[in-house]
């Protein structure tokens, strides 16, 4: 049975952007399983021939490249393990050939790193590239560059949940779809007697955050831990993302036409435009501004500038016209955006009025540190007020 709320996102959904992680695409060995890539093709093709325009984002090359060269164990060594991945890269765009071509699929490889969405002309060559790659029907697979990405390599599965909701942003997808070996988000760990799936987080606090656990009992990066800053990171931006088994064979069908599964992440009703959504995001911060708690009120509140007499420090040598992170006590950054003024010029009116500047400065550049044109707020920040909604 549908539910009201997630078949209006699923209809909505004209474009959504899935996610598939290692202990999906693997088996109990470490290789890949190819029966799993040819269901998720399945799924894939039959959600197209809806109408919807899918882009893949996919973990698995170290295990493919194991099958391939005939390992039976992962790597440890750095230069072994991207020797691996680099072989591993055309055996999984292979895998994903087979499972589509028969079903009159394109797919196309794209190969990125977070710091490629960095640079504002290379973001947008990114956009228009899989945006072109849709309208010629393609199914666009995208996986981090495991051969020059050291940090993807150095844990036992990569953090390719970031790098979905960079792209989910990026295109502006309303849904990002996060598959998992698990089924969802769940109320207490997954092993204590009565955990249940939080089918439905509406706001992401702190008691969400502490919900996140790996098989383990701590926190991973590619875990849940990663997986609700993803999710954090698209429904800031006015997207909704969802958390669910990959090992359901129907798990998009399903999706796709509303049903309750897995663990749903909704929050702001307006999308953020896609320039914030690359400042908040994709652009890489050069410094960061620790504000008190009225100038942050005001910006996540209120919508409005940051002004100098809401800075109480500056971290970071940074130029007029930098990105720049903002913080509170609590030290997360809650927002980012264009900075107008220089690091050591900032410095001097740190705290000041904006009238008292000139008599520091000997003019008025600007009456704003940071306009709220050129702000994003990325974490709106609640404190923990109980669980997350249970329906």
């Amino acid at each position: 049975m549908s539910d009201p709320l997630r078949q209006q996102i699923a209809d909505a959904a004209g474009t959504i952007v899935v996610k598939v992680g290692t202990r999906v695409l693997t088996g109990g060995d470490g290789l890949l399983d190819a029966a799993r890539i040819d269901s998720l093709g399945r799924q894939i093709d039959a959600v197209a021939a809806a109408g919807r325009r899918v882009v893949l984002v996919s973990s698995g090359a170290v295990g493919a490249g194991m099958g391939r060269i005939g390992l039976s164990r992962r790597p440890t060594e750095l230069a072994r393990l991207q020797a691996v991945a680099a072989i591993g890269q055309s055996c999984l765009i292979e895998a994903y050939e087979r499972a589509l071509r028969g079903r009159g699929r394109h797919v196309a490889q794209v190969l990125l790193i977070a710091d490629d969405l960095q640079d504002r002309t290379r973001y947008l060559n990114i956009r228009n590239t899989l945006l072109t790659l849709l309208d010629y029907g393609a199914v666009p697979v995208i996986n981090e560059n495991d051969t020059v990405s050291v940090e993807e390599l150095r844990t036992s599965f990569g953090d390719n949940d970031r790098l979905a909701a960079l792209v989910a942003t990026l295109l502006g997808a309303p849904l990002l779809v996060l598959l998992s070996d698990v089924e969802g988000l769940f109320d207490r760990h997954p092993s204590e007697p009565g955990a249940t799936i939080v089918p439905h987080v509406p706001r992401i606090d702190a008691a969400v955050a502490g919900l996140a656990h790996d098989r383990l009992g701590g926190l991973s990066k590619g875990g849940m831990a990663s997986k609700i800053a993803a999710a954090r990171m698209v429904t800031e931006a006015g997207g909704s993302c969802i958390v669910a088994s990959g090992r359901d064979d129907g798990v998009l069908a399903r999706i796709c036409a509303g049903e309750s599964v897995g663990t749903l992440f909704t929050g702001r009703a307006e999308t953020m435009p896609a320039w914030k959504r690359w400042l908040g995001w994709s652009a890489e911060a050069r410094g960061t501004l620790r504000v008190d708690a009225g100038a942050r009120a005001a910006v996540v509140e209120g919508g409005r500038s940051l002004l100098a007499a809401g800075v109480r420090d500056v971290e970071g040598e940074f130029a007029a016209g930098d990105v720049v992170a903002l913080t509170g006590d609590e030290r997360p950054a809650f927002a980012r955006g264009l900075v107008n003024y220089a690091s050591a010029e900032l410095r001097r009116i740190a705290g000041l009025r904006t009238e008292q500047i000139a008599a520091v400065l000997g003019s008025i550049p600007y009456d704003e540190v940071v306009h709220r044109d050129n702000l994003a707020v990325i974490d709106r920040g609640t404190p923990a007020a109980g669980r997350p909604s249970g329906g």
